[in-house]
């Protein structure tokens, strides 16, 4: 009877101990050294910027820009001097058009020639002919071909400056400044020819 009565205590004291055993177990477990995050794939460990990266396919071409079109070039061939004859400075000017890609392209030339109005009108037209003619005959004899050329006289019918003054006398440079003969190249623009459906299914196929 006695020995029963210090049992028991006994074992309850040794199964809280083992229940304090397991406890201390159990926390250190969970209280050991913290899981070291994960480097972030995105970006290197260094710290550095990524590469960047391009979002152009290799094995797309870039579009092919369409070629501007040449403008129409304008040139005036002045004759100061009243004369028949091309000056220095007129035939500087025709070396220019004729070093021009205007003319190269084979583009059309419209000599369109004017007078002052000295003169009687059936003269003027004839003096207007004339001057136009000299300029062809200029551009023909470096090689232009004579039906690239259209010559229009128009005699003294549009000047660019007053013939004469307020007072009604003559207005010398006014009258210099209609001698002239305007020079328009006209660049022809190319036709493009659409593809047909079988053409563009066999470039694409290639």
């Amino acid at each position: 009877m006695t020995i029963s009565k210090y049992l028991a205590p006994l074992a309850l004291a040794l199964g809280l101990a083992a229940c304090q055993a397991q406890n201390d177990e159990s926390e250190d477990s969970q209280s050991g050294p913290a899981a070291e995050e994960p480097t972030p794939t995105g970006q290197p460990e260094g710290g550095d910027d990524p590469a960047p990266v391009s979002i152009l396919r290799p094995d797309i071409a870039p579009p092919e820009l369409p070629e501007v079109p040449l403008e129409p070039l304008e040139v005036t061939i002045g004759f100061p001097e009243a004369s028949m004859e091309l000056d220095e400075q007129a035939v500087s000017k025709l070396e220019g058009v004729l070093e021009s890609e205007q003319l190269a392209s084979g583009a059309t030339i419209v000599l369109r020639s004017h007078t002052d109005s000295e003169g009687s009108d059936k003269g003027n037209m004839r003096a207007s002919e004339k001057r136009g003619g000299l300029v062809r005959d200029w551009l023909v004899e470096r090689g232009i071909e004579p039906g690239r050329i259209r010559v229009i006289a128009f005699g003294e019918q549009n000047p660019v400056a007053p013939n004469a003054l307020p007072d009604g006398s003559p207005n010398s440079k006014g009258r210099a400044l209609n001698r002239r003969v305007e020079i328009a190249v006209v660049p022809v623009p190319e036709e493009t020819v659409p593809e047909t459906p079988s053409e563009a299914s066999a470039e694409a196929e290639g």
